[in-house]
C-alpha cells in the first residue's frame, strides 16, 4: 500500500477563502487513528493540494478526518474557507470519499472533524465513532449557543450581543442595492409638525414618485375601500378576522350600521353569511405610549367592524377607538363629519403600524426563526437531515436580530426615538403576543380558513400564501419520506425529539395553549411544523417585510406615532387638525430611512427554494428541488398574469419576490 491520497480542497469563493496558515491533518478509521501531519503548501483560493499519509497502522475505514489550522510565523492569523478534503486509499483508488467542509476554520477552533457527505439519522450510523461524534459535536454547540432573554415573557434568544461571537460561519455581509434616502435624511434633523397636505405632497413627490404602489396609496388613502383592501393585501394582512356575533366591548348596534348594510338585510344576517369582519387591537390596551422629541405620543387599542359588500368591496363600517365602552369612547361611523371618520381610520392604521412590526413582522418571522436556529444548532448535528434542510431558511436570523436588539431596539434606536411603542411598551407587547399566539394561525391553511378568508376573492395574500405554502408542504413532505420510512422512525429520532421540545420550552415557553406540537408522533406532524418554518421565513417575511415602503412612505396612511390623544367626542376635529395628529418631521424621516433600508431586496438576493448548499445537488433531492422550482415558477406566473389585470397589484407572494430566508 502506497498510503492515502489526501486532497485538501480550498474553496474558490467566498472572496479571500485562503489563508498565510499551514493545515494539520489526520485520518480517523474504524481501528485507530493516524498521526497528525502537517501540510506544507499554501492554502490559496481555489487550490487543492495532495498529501499522502502513510499510516503505521491499519486504520480500518476511515470516518473521520481532524484538522487544525497553525498561523505561521511572521504573518497574519487569517482564517481558512476550506471546500471539502477527499480520500483515496492508494494512487490507484479509483473511489474517492469526500468529507465536505464548506465552511471557515479558524485557528482558535483548534481541531475540527469532518466526516462523510452521506445525511442520515442516528439510528442509521454504522459505527460507534460516528455515534460518539455526533454526540459530542451536539455538546460543545450546546456550550457555545446558549439561550438568552430578550424580554420576560417573549421567546428565548441566542445569547449573544455582538455579531462578532457568532463566528464567520453563522456571520454574513449583504451586497445591498444603492439606496437613495437622500431627500428623507436631509429632513432628518427638522423637528417640527408637517404644516400642510402641500407639504407632505412635495415630500412624496421627491421620495415616492417612481413607486408605482406608493402612488396608488397617496391617491387613494382616505378611501373605505382601500382601507379594506390593505387589510387584506397591504403589509399586516395576519389581523382582520371574520365573525358571527359581535364582541360584547363593541358598542355597536344593528341599527347603527344599517345605512351601511344591503337594504333587505341586517347586520345579524350579514354576520351570519360571513360577510363581517373585525380588526381588534386589544393587545395595545392600556400600554404606556413613547416620548419623542420630549412630547407625549398616544396609543389606541381600537376595534373596527368590516363588511364584505355585494358588490365586492370590504368596507369600515364602525370604529371604536378604545377597549372599554363608555360615553367618551364614541363609535365613528362612514356617515360622520369627514374628518372624524378619517381620523379614525388613521388611528386604526397607527394601531396596525404598531402590531405589524413588533408582532407580525419581529415576532412571527424574526424571532421564530431565531428560536428555531437556535435549536437547530444545539440539537440537531450538520448531517441531520433536518438541519441541512432548515438551515439556508432559518441561518440568518441570527445575525439579523442580534444587530436589531442592539441598534433599532436599543436606545436611541429607531423605536427609542420616533414609535408609539418605545422601549417601555415593547417587552410589554411581545410578551402579550407570545400568550396570544396560536400554532393553528401560523399554519396558512389552517389560518385563512379560521379567520374566513380561504374564499374571499379579493384576498389575494390568502390566495398566494395557500399556494406557496402547498408547494413547501409538497418539497419538505417528499424530503422527509427520503430518511424516515414511517412514524416508528420519526417517534424513535432523538434529536428530532429533542430538536422540537426545545422549540415548545424555549420558544412557545411551554405554553400548551398556544398549541404547538411538544414532540412529533407522525412523519405529518413533523412535514406540517418544518413547513410552517419555511414559509414563516421566507413567503411570510416577504409579504411583511418587503411591502412596508410601499404602504407607509406617505405617512398619513399609517403613522408611526400619533402627537394628540384619541377623540373622546365626535365633531371635535377640523379637516386642517387631522395633520397636527401626524408625528413630526424628523421622527417621520427616521422611520422611513429604517423602512427604505429594510424594504430593499438585497443585490445578492436568493430565491424561494434556490440553494447554494453543497448537498441540495445530490441524488434524489435533485429531482425534489426541481419540482418544487418548476411548481413555483407556473406559480409566480400565474400571479403576474392576474397582476396585470388587477388596478393594485400584490406581487408579494410571488416565488420570485420571496427571499429564502429572513434578510434585513
Amino acid at each position: 500500500m502506497d498510503g492515502f491520497h489526501v486532497t485538501i480542497r480550498t474553496s474558490a469563493s467566498p472572496p479571500l477563502s485562503g489563508t498565510y496558515g499551514r493545515v494539520w491533518i489526520s485520518l480517523i478509521g474504524t481501528l485507530c487513528e493516524s498521526p497528525p501531519v502537517r501540510v506544507e503548501h499554501f492554502l490559496l483560493p481555489g487550490s487543492a493540494y495532495t498529501v499522502v499519509i502513510k499510516p503505521k497502522e491499519e486504520v480500518g475505514i476511515v470516518v473521520l478526518l481532524r484538522l487544525r489550522l497553525e498561523a505561521q510565523p511572521g504573518f497574519p492569523d487569517l482564517d481558512w474557507h476550506c471546500h471539502d478534503v477527499q480520500v483515496r486509499r492508494s494512487s490507484e483508488d479509483l473511489e474517492v470519499e469526500v468529507f465536505p467542509c464548506h465552511k471557515w476554520i479558524r485557528t482558535a477552533d483548534g481541531y475540527i472533524e469532518l466526516r462523510n457527505e452521506k445525511a442520515c439519522l442516528k439510528k442509521k450510523e454504522t459505527f460507534d465513532i460516528l455515534i460518539n461524534h455526533r454526540e459530542r459535536d451536539l455538546q460543545h454547540k450546546q456550550q457555545f449557543m446558549r439561550w438568552g432573554t430578550f424580554v420576560e415573557g417573549g421567546p428565548h434568544c441566542v445569547d449573544m450581543t455582538s455579531v462578532t461571537a457568532l463566528g464567520p460561519n453563522l456571520s454574513y455581509i449583504r451586497q445591498r442595492p444603492v439606496n437613495n434616502v437622500h431627500y428623507i435624511k436631509s429632513l432628518i434633523e427638522r423637528r417640527t409638525s408637517w404644516s400642510s397636505l402641500q407639504e407632505l405632497e412635495t415630500f412624496f413627490l421627491f421620495n415616492g414618485r417612481e413607486n408605482t404602489i406608493a402612488k396608488y396609496v397617496q391617491a387613494h388613502w382616505q378611501e373605505d375601500a382601500f382601507f379594506g383592501y390593505q387589510c387584506l393585501n397591504g403589509c399586516n394582512p395576519l389581523c382582520i378576522r371574520q365573525i358571527h356575533n359581535l364582541p360584547p366591548n363593541l358598542s355597536v348596534t344593528s341599527e347603527m350600521v344599517r345605512p351601511f348594510l344591503p337594504e333587505d338585510s341586517s347586520l345579524g344576517q350579514e354576520m351570519e353569511r360571513g360577510h363581517v369582519y373585525l380588526l381588534d387591537y386589544e393587545v395595545l390596551d392600556q400600554l404606556p405610549a413613547n416620548t419623542v422629541n420630549d412630547k407625549q405620543t398616544y396609543l389606541a387599542a381600537p376595534l373596527c367592524l368590516l363588511h364584505y359588500s355585494r358588490q365586492g368591496e370590504l368596507k369600515p363600517i364602525a370604529i371604536q377607538l378604545q377597549q372599554a365602552p363608555g360615553p367618551q369612547n364614541p363609535v365613528f361611523l362612514p356617515s360622520d363629519a369627514a374628518p372624524d371618520w378619517l381620523l379614525a381610520k388613521m388611528w386604526v392604521r397607527n394601531s396596525d403600524f404598531q402590531v405589524h412590526q413588533l408582532l407580525t413582522h419581529f415576532l412571527r418571522t424574526h424571532l421564530l426563526g431565531e428560536v428555531c436556529c437556535t435549536a437547530t444548532l444545539r440539537q440537531l448535528p450538520e448531517i441531520h437531515p433536518l438541519h441541512q434542510l432548515l438551515m439556508p431558511h432559518i441561518r440568518s436570523t441570527l445575525q439579523i436580530n442580534i444587530q436589531a436588539r442592539i441598534t433599532l431596539l436599543a436606545t436611541k434606536g429607531v423605536f427609542d426615538k420616533s414609535i408609539a411603542c418605545g422601549l417601555e411598551a415593547i417587552p410589554l407587547l411581545l410578551a402579550r403576543g407570545t400568550q396570544r399566539l396560536r400554532y393553528s394561525s401560523m399554519c396558512v391553511p389552517d389560518d385563512v380558513r379560521v379567520r374566513g378568508l380561504d374564499a374571499l376573492p379579493i384576498c389575494y395574500y390568502a390566495q398566494d400564501a395557500l399556494r406557496v405554502w402547498d408547494a413547501l408542504h409538497r418539497f419538505v413532505a417528499g424530503w422527509i419520506r427520503l430518511y424516515y420510512c414511517n412514524d416508528e422512525d420519526v417517534q424513535h429520532d432523538c434529536e428530532l425529539q429533542n430538536w422540537i421540545g426545545e422549540i415548545f420550552t424555549e420558544g412557545f415557553l411551554g405554553l400548551s395553549h398556544i398549541g404547538a406540537p411538544q414532540s412529533f408522533q407522525t412523519a405529518g406532524e413533523m412535514c406540517k411544523f418544518v413547513t410552517m418554518v419555511i414559509f414563516s421565513c421566507s413567503a411570510l417575511h416577504a409579504a411583511v417585510n418587503f411591502s412596508q415602503l410601499d404602504y407607509n412612505i406617505w405617512i398619513p396612511n399609517s403613522p408611526a406615532a400619533m402627537s394628540r390623544p384619541p377623540s373622546q367626542t365626535k365633531g371635535s376635529v377640523s379637516e386642517e387638525d387631522i395633520f397636527s395628529f401626524l408625528p413630526e418631521v424628523n421622527s417621520s424621516c427616521h422611520v422611513l430611512s429604517v423602512l427604505s433600508l429594510l424594504s430593499q431586496p438585497a443585490i445578492d438576493f436568493v430565491p424561494l427554494c434556490h440553494y447554494n448548499e453543497w448537498y441540495f445537488s445530490s441524488g434524489a433531492i435533485v429531482k425534489l428541488v426541481e419540482e418544487v422550482r418548476r411548481e413555483l415558477k407556473m406559480l409566480a406566473k400565474d400571479i403576474a398574469d392576474r397582476n396585470s389585470q388587477l388596478e393594485l397589484p400584490y406581487p408579494y407572494l410571488s416565488p420570485d419576490c420571496i427571499e429564502n430566508s429572513v434578510t434585513i
